[in-house]
């Protein structure tokens, strides 16, 4: 039961995500810079919301890295990735139950004819490394904790979805693709999307927390 709430804000934050991401590829095709803030926001508001119940994760990658990290136990990242995963398939459901398969389909990151796999793969893993190294720096690092982490995690991700997302779809974040290929069963290139991301978030990570954290005490990334 210690488990469940944070699990359940895990869940509810990566179904709005995968949800609110999906729909407005749908509804506005081709507008990069207002699906980037559509993205943004999405997690922005639900960083906020739940930060103070499971750390604000909502991405497998983050999860790997706090693991990695010590901030969070191996126990508590799987049933937060399970917790993801499972919002992001359920966000997927709904979208292709409402309006159709392909709209799902379109609305999962893949590489263009343009991008190779090791290009994507480096892609996703910088911008990844930028979010993460973010996160670590407004939402666990206890000196730069405040009421901007949501918004300034949110900015990361428009800012990324910016520049990457006509090169790889700038998932950064595993979650954001699984779901929507799982209901679509669309898996062009799904590994970039697990490789890129949890390489980036952990170097990211170990980055943060060995060269900014060791002089202070470290401090659990989820408050209960």
């Amino acid at each position: 039961m210690k488990l469940l709430p944070p699990c359940v804000a895990e869940f509810i934050g990566t179904f709005t995500l995968i949800f609110i991401g999906i729909g407005a590829i749908a509804n506005m095709p081709g507008n990069l810079l207002a699906i980037a803030f559509a993205h943004g926001l999405a997690i922005a508001v639900m960083v906020t919301a739940t930060l103070h119940i499971s750390g604000g994760q909502l991405n497998p990658a983050v999860s790997v890295a706090l693991m990695v990290t010590g901030k969070i136990t191996p126990r508590e990242a799987v049933a937060f990735i399970i917790s993801q995963l499972a919002g992001a398939v359920a966000a997927a459901a709904v979208c292709g139950a409402l309006f159709s398969e392909m709209i799902v389909k379109n609305g999962t990151p893949a590489l263009p004819a343009s991008t190779s796999v090791a290009a994507g793969i480096v892609i996703e893993a910088i911008l990844t490394f930028f979010l993460v190294f973010v996160i670590f720096g407004t939402g666990v690092d206890s000196r730069g904790r405040g009421g901007t982490t949501g918004l300034a995690i949110g900015f990361t991700v428009t800012l990324d979805i910016l520049f990457g997302g006509p090169l790889t779809g700038a998932a950064m974040n595993p979650a954001r693709t699984f779901g929507p290929a799982l209901i679509a069963n669309f898996w062009h290139h799904h590994y970039v999307y697990w490789i890129g991301p949890i390489a980036g978030g952990v170097l990211a990570g170990i980055v943060y927390n060995t060269l900014f954290l060791r002089t202070i005490k470290s401090e659990p990334a989820v408050e209960r």
